[in-house]
């Protein structure tokens, strides 16, 4: 399948007025229910329109094709999960690595599994997409959160921050896809397994890179109105 191009996928119109928003939100939510019962390929904007009750016309004001309906969908739960960890980030400012290992990761898994079937059926739809980078402004913003909130760890400080974050960014996306991604799904003990080892593995991998890690904690930092 050839790449698609992003100016094919952008809407047309964004809703300006509260019931134009409730529309979209409606065919969103339809958009999910059909992946979830025919999956991207048997998708058609026909389908979606009769699911959220509305005419393919007024479907067509806003998504130009069905590419650019699941773009949407993708985008916005690729946006809502990055703007959990925005907010798990915010909340642990200035704790303990202990602290922000534990409230990070147990935010973080639970953002990724919020609803485990539609997370899995937009992940297939947008590997059908074939749109480079997809996912790279909710990656973008996930780091900037968490190199904020790691420089502002009481008890430790990294000397290398890009370096620690990207690995910890990249340990937690990595386990947790590995997991969701298990062939018929993760199943109950695999979650409860994730949601125990996912803290160790970041307090640990903290631990050992932070260069003032066990020698008590430092002054509670004052907090900064862009990074809360």
């Amino acid at each position: 399948m050839a790449t698609t191009q992003r100016y094919l996928l952008n809407p047309r119109k964004m809703p300006r007025q509260a019931r134009s928003a409730a529309t979209v939100e409606a065919i969103h939510e339809a958009t999910i229910q059909v992946l979830l019962t025919e999956g991207p390929s048997r998708l058609t904007t026909t389908k979606v329109a009769e699911r959220a009750g509305v005419a393919v016309g007024t479907m067509y004001q806003y998504f130009p094709q069905k590419q650019a309906l699941i773009f949407a969908v993708v985008q916005r739960h690729l946006g809502l999960i990055a703007e959990a960890v925005e907010d798990a980030c915010g909340r642990l400012q200035g704790q303990t690595i202990a602290v922000m290992s534990d409230g990070l990761a147990a935010s973080y898994l639970a953002a990724k599994t919020h609803n485990i079937e539609a997370s899995r059926a937009l992940y297939a739809a947008a590997s059908e997409l074939e749109v480079p980078d997809i996912a790279g402004d909710m990656s973008r913003r996930i780091y900037a959160a968490l190199r904020a909130l790691l420089a502002s760890s009481r008890d430790g400080r990294f000397d290398d921050l890009d370096t620690v974050t990207f690995i910890l960014q990249q340990a937690l996306s990595g386990t947790v896809r590995a997991v969701l991604e298990m062939e018929g799904g993760p199943t109950p003990a695999a979650l409860d397994m994730l949601g125990s080892q996912l803290p160790l593995l970041c307090r640990a991998y903290l631990d050992a890179t932070s260069s003032l890690a066990g020698i008590g904690a430092l002054p509670q930092p004052v907090a900064c109105a862009t990074c809360a």
